[in-house]
Parts: C-alpha cells; structure tokens; sequence
C-alpha cells in the first residue's frame, strides 16, 4: 500500500523566505480580489443610476411629448377660433350684415316695415 510519506521540513533561511513570499503574494492576491471587487461595485452602481436616470428621462419625455400633442390641438382650435372671429369681424364692418342681423334679431325695421318672427328660424350669426 501506498503510505502518503512525510517530509520533515527544514529550518533555513531560504524557507523562511520562501514563507515570506507566499505570505507576501497571498496578501497582494486577497488585495486584488478587492480592488477588483471595489471597482465592480463601483460599476454595477454607476451602472444602475445611469440606467434609473435613462429611465426617468423617458418617462418625462414621454409626458412632455403627450403635453405637446395637447398644446398643438388647443393651437390649432384657437387657430381655427380666430379665424372664425377674424370672418365675423369682416362681416361686423358691413353695414348690410348689421342691419339684416338687427332686423331679424332684433326687430329693427326699415319704414313702413312689418317683420315677423318664425318660431322655428335660428338667427343669422
């Protein structure tokens, strides 16, 4: 049978620095390990904001793009509505529109005049 053989060790300078440097690199191996767990720590945080920050601008982009959209239809109904009081100002600056207006609305007659109101007529403006 195979007996594990043991070796007596010696006691001489060059062991002992032998030791010292296996001491030695295994301090600056658990040193690496670390660092090197620091710096990803480092990263995986610096990661992690970077990708929450992404994120939330997204999402207040998201909203400023739908706030937009909402702003250009309330335009283009004004637009549209000043327009529309562009038109009746022209027609207010007619004479004849203001007098048709006043005598179907408003009962204003020419003389000699009889006007007489339908129920079922909408006025003219």
């Amino acid at each position: 049978m195979a007996e594990k053989e043991s070796v007596a060790r010696l006691d001489s300078t060059y062991m002992k620095h032998y030791d010292a440097q296996m001491q030695r690199d295994a301090r600056k191996k658990k040193r690496l390990i670390r660092r090197i767990m620091l710096f990803s720590l480092i990263v995986v945080i610096f990661t992690g904001s970077m990708t929450f920050y992404h994120f939330q601008q997204r999402s207040l982009h998201a909203e400023k793009v739908e706030e937009y959209q909402q702003l250009q239809g309330e335009m283009d109904q004004l637009k549209l509505e000043e327009k529309n009081l562009k038109e009746e100002i022209e027609l207010l600056n007619n004479e004849e529109y203001v007098l048709q207006i006043a005598r179907s609305n408003y009962f204003f007659s020419k003389d000699n005049e009889i006007i007489f109101k339908m129920p079922n007529d909408d006025p003219s403006y």
